[in-house]
């Protein structure tokens, strides 16, 4: 899941000409952070509702 979330997350950000630390910044975490949790370092409950929260700001599925 990891994989392809990180491959969804990149090529969304892409479209919209956004970069990932503005990512960040509207999540409200470290651009470090949200790295770790797109390539799958991070997979814990907290990891998993920016994982959501993600999914809705870039309008994204999930699994």
């Amino acid at each position: 899941m990891s994989e392809e979330l990180g491959v969804k997350v990149r090529s969304e950000l892409f479209k919209r000409k956004m970069r990932q630390k503005e990512l960040a910044e509207i999540l409200g975490i470290s651009n470090a952070y949200l790295s770790d949790i797109i390539n799958g370092r991070k997979d814990g409950p907290k990891a998993q509702e920016h994982v959501k929260h993600i999914q809705k700001i870039l309008c994204i599925g999930g699994n």
